[in-house]
């Protein structure tokens, strides 16, 4: 394979997020989004976090809610796609569709069309959302220039399931948006780690940071290689948090441990 090929560089917006206030949040994510987008390596991928416009304001989200007969957010995402000629796993924002709430991660190529969404599966009963929202009822498999790709959300890492059946499909990078709060910070790494490691898989988590409430996030943005070392980590600050993804990588270490070709499903249940 062409290294050139191989490779691809990517841009984790790890920001601050203000609760219930989408026109402050995407002002400020907007000018994060053009920093990545115009930095001297120039990024393939930029992804953003969980729920970044809204935060989880739970109580508000029916009115603050993307709606299909008003794509505010999925129509900027595609502008600014197409403007920077850059491919934006767009984090989740709240969606209303059929009357209901999800938690959805909208995905855009670089010239601004809208190629998959995920909703949120697993609903994190700690903040409420099994309340308010819906799950979601399919896996989220999508392609990135020859990448293949899955999403998770947040609380989804916690299910090994959901990221086996991404890897069992072919997935090479899993996309994470979170909202990953203290005191969990061991967790958050240490299941991003294990995902990475089972599946043989690169895994891309893209965390919030600041407070909200009584909850603090911790940052931590990060990009994970197939061996499960971590190749790129953010603090816990705001900050854009960049590496690089081998593909090369993924199909050698899936070969020197064949674990797939080992599995034996017929004994699982």
């Amino acid at each position: 394979m062409d290294k050139r090929m191989s490779h691809r560089r990517i841009s984790l917006i790890q920001c601050d997020i203000v609760l219930g206030e989408p026109a402050v949040n995407e002002r400020r994510l907007t000018e994060m989004l053009q920093s990545a987008a115009e930095a001297p390596e120039k990024p393939d991928i930029i992804v953003l976090p969980e729920m970044w416009n809204t935060g989880y304001a739970m109580d508000r989200l029916r009115a603050l809610a993307e709606r299909d007969e008003m794509p505010g957010i999925r129509r900027r995402m595609s502008e600014l796609a197409a403007r920077y000629q850059v491919q934006i796993v767009a984090g989740s924002v709240a969606e209303r569709r059929n009357g209901k709430l999800y938690n959805t991660m909208y995905v855009y190529n670089r010239e601004g069309e809208e190629i998959a969404s995920y909703s949120k599966i697993h609903l994190f009963r700690l903040m409420e959302e099994e309340k308010y929202l819906e799950h979601g009822k399919a896996i989220g498999r999508f392609d990135l220039e020859g990448l293949s790709c899955g999403g998770a959300i947040c609380y989804d890492i916690r299910f090994p399931e959901l990221s086996r059946a991404l890897a069992l499909r072919g997935v090479h990078a899993m996309f994470v948006p979170a909202q990953w709060p203290h005191p969990r910070l061991n967790h958050w790494r240490s299941l991003l780690i294990a995902r990475a490691i089972e599946n043989q898989m690169y895994v891309v988590a893209c965390n919030r940071v600041g407070d909200s409430g009584s909850q603090s996030f911790c940052g931590h943005s990060m990009i994970i290689d197939p061996w499960g070392d971590i190749t790129a980590e953010g603090g816990e600050g705001e900050q854009i948090v960049s590496g690089r993804i081998d593909l090369q990588l993924v199909h050698e270490v899936r070969s020197s441990i064949p674990v797939f070709s080992d599995r034996q499903p017929q004994y699982y249940d």
